[in-house]
């Protein structure tokens, strides 16, 4: 296991983040442990976490795991989907951050939080209030470095803007969705994060099991995240995407990798990104994610995996400006 600078921070992490929300949920308490102490033995420092996982059971499981060696981890969490039906359970306001903040440290057992998210941007929030928010936290030493998951590139932007301009503590890392049939990072998030020394620890390196290689145009396994879940099942729907999924699998199978262990790597291997979030329902299936660090990933290989899904077009939408048909300079890839 290697390990690599989480942004500007001087924090090192391991170059692969073990997220768990399977625990308490597809994996019992007995099952997460023995993947928490697989991830240890591996090497792995870095462990990715939200209140909303099995309402707050992930966040307890993963405390009382690490609190024997909470010095040696990078610990991280989450707050803004709804955690009950109380009408202000939601959100990135000043009140239900806090709250959210106060219960994720009872049960994480811990008195600070390395990197805190915000789980998506709060269109009814006043983005320099909240910012303000987590600079208070910071200050208070409840959390050491802000964080952002599924914001765009002008909304991380602004929220930095925002807290340089009033002296606030500033957005360390960012999570993007990120994986071989969803490329849309690459247009503005990770050229945003590698020009601001951002760290990057992208989420779903594995399309929701989409590139395990149990799915293909007419192959579909009776259990698994999206066949049991509907927002997995619309986010992952196209057609295309069973399309690329089958040519990818043949590709890794014919070449001897494990469909698992190269998708994580191509993830780990994109320029910028910091450490890729992976995740099991069981040891078994862990295995398979871990072994994506053995991987020699060269840039040929790289491009011809990403050939089997379209390169989004740059944000101008010029597609000729990748090509010596154009006013400028080729595009650098």
């Amino acid at each position: 296991m290697k390990y690599k600078y989480l942004g500007n921070t001087g924090v090192q992490v391991s170059e692969l983040c073990f997220g768990t929300m399977s625990f308490g949920g597809d994996a019992d308490k007995s099952t997460s442990l023995a993947m928490y102490k697989m991830a240890r033995e591996k090497g792995i420092n870095f462990f990715d976490c939200a209140n909303v996982y099995q309402k707050g059971l992930a966040e307890e499981y993963l405390g009382e795991f690490s609190q024997s060696e909470r010095a040696e981890l990078v610990l991280t969490t989450k707050a803004y989907f709804p955690f009950d039906e109380g009408v202000n359970s939601k959100g990135a306001s000043r009140k239900h951050l806090f709250d959210s903040l106060h219960k994720s440290l009872k049960r994480l057992k811990t008195d600070y939080i390395d990197l805190f998210y915000i789980h998506r941007f709060d269109d009814n929030a006043d983005l320099g209030d909240t910012m303000r928010t987590l600079d208070d936290m910071v200050r208070q030493g409840k959390i050491l470095y802000p964080a952002v998951s599924n914001f765009s590139a002008w909304q991380v932007i602004k929220a930095n803007s925002i807290a340089r301009e009033r002296g606030y503590s500033e957005i360390k890392c960012i999570q993007p969705m990120y994986n071989l049939v969803k490329r849309q990072a690459e247009v503005e998030l990770l050229p945003m994060a590698e020009s601001e020394n951002l760290a990057v620890t992208p989420y779903s390196p594995l399309g929701g099991g989409l590139l395990s290689g149990k799915y293909g145009r007419d192959r579909k396994p009776d259990l698994g995240r999206l066949v049991a879940n509907k927002m997995y099942g619309e986010r992952y729907g196209e057609k295309i995407n069973y399309d690329v999924a089958e040519a990818y699998t043949n590709f890794a199978l014919e070449q001897g990798y494990n469909p698992v262990s190269l998708a994580v790597s191509w993830v780990a291997s994109r320029r910028g990104v910091t450490a890729p979030i992976i995740g099991a329902r069981n040891p078994r299936q862990l295995e398979d994610s871990l072994a994506s660090v053995d991987i020699q990933m060269t840039g040929e290989l790289r491009r011809e995996i990403a050939s089997f899904s379209p390169e989004p077009p740059p944000a101008t939408d010029r597609n000729e400006e990748k090509s010596e048909f154009n006013y400028g300079a080729v595009l650098k890839k």
